[in-house]
């Protein structure tokens, strides 16, 4: 019997590596950027072109490499930071197991210009999949300079998986974001597509964020700083009432390295408690420095997860951390007991008299008649059905109640006209429509009704290019963080078309001159906040998908919700919309909006409880 265990030629073997570290061009970014920081560099450019598919450059002006030590970096578990085992216990630095530019070297066309500070010439080598094609002196500034090409020119398939240049794009800019933040003292530069995405100067930790975020993050910032036996947290949260309803800025980072951890996270949450407003997240951007011994890097391909030797202690710790930067700054409400004499004059009664207060009773109030929009204040604004009534084809579909579908006829039905006005509508606890079925009671959940119809009405617009936008009487301006603004520039047209005109600013700042019909002014950040998520959550590239994912982010967040009194036309309106569409049973969300209570059961349940 012949041998059939082979060793792997190297080319293959560092393919098999750039798989796992190499996933996509920000992977690649990341490891060059890292790379650049460890080399010492005082300044860092990133150049890309067509979301790094064709190019990825990184110039440094670090402490540069020999001839000999270029063509060594390209060499797998070739590193200068590791000598022993226990050297991986000590690590301070970025990258340190020598995959990096190998995994890259093997599914890239690569080109390194390098020279050491003092040198007159430097060295040029270029690799193209893991060969070695030339490599001779050459005339350079002192530093390094790697350009990637190609990338995965030779891995077809690899490079097929591939997502449309905007997202890879949102991924190169968040890689480049948290290697920025992390090191203020470095000078940064992004350029894509040979146009300037960012210019940072070298700063101060704060500064740094706010040149990254925008000048909104000046006064939203609070210090975080808490120093303890083995552990060292210092950095900024922001206010609660600045709270997203994305999660968008979380950025812990462990020795200089922007790390995931659920376990930390849920530190700030809880030290966050009560203080944030419903569906938001905090937002923060932590340093934790540690002794290397108690910490594990080395469990991950990207090195973007740690474990911690005392994980309850590093938790205690930065929740205590961010309580007290709470505390210190007054993020809490409190009752201030330091009165204004002059306010309380305004309440005082010249005379000195005191008079009990009169409640004044209407006798003849019904609160079962007439509309009941004034208890509550409703936004509701019924919308206007399109298309025929889907009464049979609703009630034919609901064979869950054992009734056939004459049996579950509206008794309003019977008129042609499809009028409601004999039809009374009941609202139960501002959430659900309740109305008689010949079989029963029908009752609707009001907010997924009004998804379902604004949906609708929202997908067919974007389909058929006719949204209709209310013009702003001022122009409202919003910023956004830089992944964010670069989801809204990549949805301009079909954002346009949903019935929102805006112009770009700078780089993550948008001036809105309109907003679609029946969106309120105020709704506005909030509706783009729920696109971004849905966005980011998206794994298609397909236009329908854009107008699918915009009409239900827009459909959900104009939608009544519950707790909003409906008047009895409202509900009407409601009633005939929701059947007027194409799917009345079940929201955008998969989940279902009307359900029917057969008259047996009722009766059934009658009895039970007269027993």
């Amino acid at each position: 019997m012949s041998d059939i265990i082979k060793l792997l030629p190297d080319s293959v073997a560092n393919q098999i590596a750039a798989g796992e570290v190499i996933q996509r061009p920000a992977s690649a970014v990341k490891e060059l950027l890292e790379n650049a920081v460890d080399a010492g560099a005082t300044a860092i450019d990133l150049f890309v072109k067509e979301a790094g598919k064709t190019l990825i450059q990184v110039i440094d002006n670090g402490c540069g490499m020999s001839a000999m030590d270029a063509r060594m970096s390209f060499e797998r578990h070739a590193t200068s930071k590791i000598r022993k085992a226990d050297d991986l216990f000590a690590i301070r630095t970025m990258g340190f197991r020598g995959e990096a530019l190998a995994s890259i070297a093997a599914i890239a066309q690569v080109e390194m210009k390098s020279k050491p500070v003092g040198e007159e010439l430097g060295t040029c080598l270029i690799v193209e999949g893991s060969e070695v094609k030339s490599q001779e002196p050459c005339p350079c500034k002192p530093g390094t300079s790697i350009a990637v090409k190609n990338l995965f020119f030779n891995v077809p398939a690899r490079r097929n998986f591939l997502k449309s240049n905007t997202v890879e794009t949102r991924h190169i800019i968040e890689e480049f974001t948290r290697v920025a933040l992390v090191n203020p003292k470095i000078a940064f530069s992004m350029t894509h597509n040979e146009k300037p995405v960012f210019r940072l100067p070298k700063s101060a930790q704060k500064a740094r964020i706010v040149s990254i975020f925008g000048n909104i993050y000046n006064e939203r910032l609070f210090p975080v700083e808490q120093k303890a036996s083995r552990i060292d947290i210092n950095g900024f949260i922001v206010k609660p009432e600045f709270a997203r309803k994305t999660r968008g800025e979380q950025y812990f980072f462990v020795n200089g390295r922007f790390i995931k951890h659920p376990y930390l996270h849920h530190a700030v949450e809880n030290a966050f408690a009560d203080l944030l407003p419903a569906n938001t997240y905090a937002s923060y951007f932590i340093n934790i420095g540690i002794d290397p011994a108690d910490i594990d890097i080395n469990i991950h391909p990207t090195k973007t997860e740690v474990n911690f030797q005392d994980a309850r202690y590093v938790y205690a710790v930065l929740q205590s951390a961010v309580k007290q930067s709470i505390g210190k700054h007054n993020l809490t409400p409190v009752i201030d007991f330091d009165k204004d004499p002059a306010i309380d004059a305004m309440f005082v009664n010249p005379s000195g008299e005191i008079k009990q207060p009169e409640i004044t009773i209407n006798p003849d109030y019904n609160p079962f008649a007439g509309s009941s929009s004034q208890q509550g204040g409703s936004t509701y604004q019924p919308p206007a059905p399109k298309g025929d009534k889907n009464w049979e084809k609703f009630f034919q579909s609901s064979d869950n109640t054992g009734k056939d579908a004459s049996q579950l006829t509206v008794e309003h039905k019977e008129d042609e006209t499809n009028k409601i006005d004999d039809n009374k509508f009941f609202q139960v606890r501002n959430r659900y429509i309740l109305t008689n079925v010949r079989s029963g009671l029908m009752l609707i959940d009001q907010q997924k009704a009004h998804e379902r119809i604004l949906y609708e009405q929202f997908l067919y617009s974007l389909e058929n290019k006719q949204a209709v936008s209310q013009q702003q009487l001022f122009p409202v301006t919003l910023q956004f963080p830089p992944v964010d603004a670069e989801i809204i520039r990549s949805l301009k047209e079909p954002l346009t078309l949903s019935g929102f005109t805006f112009d770009v600013i700078g780089n993550n700042g948008f001036v809105f001159q309109g907003i679609p019909e029946g969106m309120k002014e105020s709704e506005l950040e909030g509706v783009l906040e729920k696109i971004i998520e849905s966005e980011k959550k998206k794994t298609g590239n397909l236009n329908a998908d854009i107008n699918t994912a915009l009409a239900k982010s827009l459909a959900a967040r104009m939608a009544v919700k519950p707790g909003t009194v409906l008047t009895s036309p409202e509900m009407a309106s409601i009633f005939d919309s929701l059947f007027a569409c194409a799917v009345p049973e079940v929201a955008p969300d998969g989940s279902n909006i009307v359900a029917i209570v057969p008259l047996s059961e009722l009766e059934k349940y009658l009895k039970e409880k007269g027993k």
